[in-house]
C-alpha cells in the first residue's frame, strides 16, 4: 500500500527496527566529515572555544550532538578535551612538526586557564583564583532514538529528545537530511503528494499538498512558471539575516571516500530513483522541508545562550535541483531509496528556509557558508607543509602530509566541502562565534 514518504521515512529510519534504531550505526553504511578525519572534531573544539569564551566561561558548558549514530563525535570530542600535549587541527600534537594547518594558542585545548607569560583577558579570574578547566566543566550529551552503544564512555549521557535550558553549543552534524519529509510533484494542476510503496519503492501521484506545504513551496521551492531568485539572498524578509555565500552548493557529484569502500553523501537521487511523469513533460519534484524547519526552530529552541551548528549538504532557493535529491545508502554504496528500513533514505536539505525558521526563533543573525571556508576559518586549510620540513624532521614531514590530506578531505568542494554550515547564534555575539 502506497503512503506518503513522510510517513514511510519515519517507520524506514526511526520505527521498530529502522535504519537509525537497530543495527551497528550509520558509520557502517555511509561516510561523513565526522568519520572522514579527526580534523573535523578537532576544529570544532576550536569552535567551542570561541563558544566558551563569548559565554565568558560558564560553570558549565553543554555540547549536545543531535543525531549522534553511536556517539563517534563526542567521543572524539571528549579524547580532546582531556588530551595533553595539546592538539592541532591536524590532528596532530602541536610539538610533533605539524604542517601549519592552524596557528598554536594558548591554553587549547586542555585548558582555558592561559599561562603567565600570556597576557589577562577582561574575563580572567583575579590573581589567586584558577579556573577549573574545559574537561572539568564541559558535559556532553548525544541525542539518538537507538539505544546506548556498550563501552560508551560515562561522561556521554544519552537521550533520544534535545534537552533544554542549553548553555553552550548545539551540533546537528548530518541530522536534517534524515529528518522525515513529504515529496510533491509540480502537475498541470499543480502541487500533488507524491506516494511511495514502503516494500517495493514505487512511486504514484496523491492528492494536492495542504495549504501549509502549499504556502512552503510558494515561498521556498519556486514551481516552473515561478521567477527564481538571482541574487543569492536566501531570505530577504529577515532584516537580521547575515548570510555569506561563497562557491557553489556541492551537491554534483559524489566521490569515494579517501582509503575506504564508504562514498560520501554529497549527491542528488541516483538514477534509478522512481520517477512519475504523465505527459510528455518532465514533472519538477520538490522535497517539502517544512519538517526540517519545524526540527531545527525547536532545536534553536531549547538554547538559553550559546550557539546551533548544523552541517548538511543542501540547496539555496534559487538552485533548488528539479529532480529532487531524495536517495539511498547502504553498505557503503548509493541505492534507490526504497523505505523498507534496510538503507539509509536522506534528500538535501533547503539550506535558506531551515536558516531562515531558526532566526525567527533566535531573533540572532545568522552565518551560512560552505564547510571549506568554515574549516578554513578554523585553521583546517588543507595546505602542504613545507617541503623544508622534510629535510628537518623527516618523520614529521610524512604525518604533516598525511594530516593535510585527511583535511583536504573535508575541504574539498565535489565532496565534504561543498557541505553548508549554519551557524545560528543565541543570546550571545555573531562575531566571536563565527570569526574568520
Amino acid at each position: 500500500m502506497s503512503i506518503a514518504w513522510r510517513d514511510a521515512m519515519s517507520q524506514a529510519l526511526y520505527g521498530p527496527g529502522g535504519f537509525f534504531v537497530a543495527g551497528t550505526g550509520p558509520a557502517d553504511h555511509f561516510r561523513t566529515s565526522v568519520n572522514a578525519s579527526p580534523a573535523f572534531a578537532t576544529a570544532l573544539l576550536r569552535l567551542l572555544e570561541q563558544v566558551d569564551s563569548a559565554l565568558s566561561h560558564p560553570p558549565r558548558l553543554d555540547v549536545v550532538d543531535v543525531g549522534a549514530g553511536r556517539g563517534e563525535l563526542l567521543q572524539s570530542l571528549l579524547r580532546l578535551v582531556g588530551s595533553a600535549p595539546a592538539v592541532g587541527v591536524s590532528g596532530e600534537p602541536t610539538h610533533s612538526g605539524r604542517s601549519g594547518l592552524i596557528p598554536p594558542w594558548a591554553g587549547f585545548p586542555e585548558t582555558l586557564t592561559p599561562p603567565a607569560s600570556v597576557h589577562r583577558s577582561p574575563d580572567e579570574p583575579s590573581s589567586g583564583t584558577v579556573r577549573p578547566s574545559l574537561a572539568e566543566r564541559v558535559r556532553f550529551t548525544a541525542v539518538e532514538y537507538a539505544d546506548r552503544p556498550e563501552n560508551l564512555p560515562e561522561e556521554i549521557n544519552w537521550t533520544s529528545e534535545i534537552p533544554g535550558e542549553i548553555t553552550g553549543v548545539l551540533l546537528a552534524t548530518e541530522w536534517l537530511d534524515n529528518v522525515p519529509l513529504d515529496v510533491a510533484v509540480h502537475l498541470e494542476d499543480g502541487w500533488r503528494y507524491v506516494l511511495v510503496d514502503p516494500e517495493s519503492g514505487v512511486e504514484s501521484i496523491g492528492e494536492p499538498v495542504s495549504p501549509a506545504d502549499l504556502d512552503w513551496l510558494t515561498e521556498w521551492w519556486p514551481s516552473p512558471t515561478s521567477p527564481r531568485t538571482t541574487n543569492g539572498a536566501p531570505d530577504p524578509g529577515l532584516t537580521w539575516t547575515d548570510t555569506t555565500r561563497e562557491g557553489e552548493s556541492g551537491f554534483g557529484a559524489a566521490r569515494p571516500a579517501q582509503g575506504s569502500s564508504l562514498t560520501a553523501r554529497s549527491r542528488p537521487g541516483c538514477p534509478e530513483t522512481p520517477h512519475s511523469n504523465h505527459s510528455n513533460q518532465p514533472d519538477q519534484r520538490a522535497e517539502i522541508g517544512r519538517t526540517r524547519d519545524e526540527a531545527w526552530a525547536n532545536a534553536v529552541r531549547q538554547i538559553n545562550r550559546g550557539l546551533a551548528v548544523a552541517v548538511d549538504y543542501g540547496h539555496l532557493r534559487e538552485s533548488r535541483p528539479v529532480d529532487g535529491t531524495l536517495t539511498g545508502y547502504r553498505a557503503g554504496r548509493q541505492v534507490p531509496p526504497v523505505p523498507d528500513g534496510s538503507s539509509d533514505v536522506t534528500a538535501h536539505v533547503a539550506m535558506d528556509s531551515v536558516a531562515s525558521a531558526g532566526a525567527a526563533v533566535a531573533r540572532c543573525a545568522y552565518s551560512l557558508v560552505l564547510q571549506r571556508e568554515a574549516l578554513r576559518a578554523l585553521g583546517a586549510d588543507g595546505g602542504r607543509p613545507p617541503l623544508s620540513l622534510a629535510g628537518t624532521d623527516p618523520a614529521g614531514y610524512v604525518r604533516a602530509l598525511a594530516a593535510a590530506s585527511a583535511v583536504a578531505e573535508l575541504t574539498d568542494l565535489a565532496g565534504l566541502g561543498g557541505h553548508w554550515w549554519l551557524r545560528q547564534p543565541v543570546g550571545i555575539p555573531l562575531g566571536p562565534a563565527v570569526a574568520r
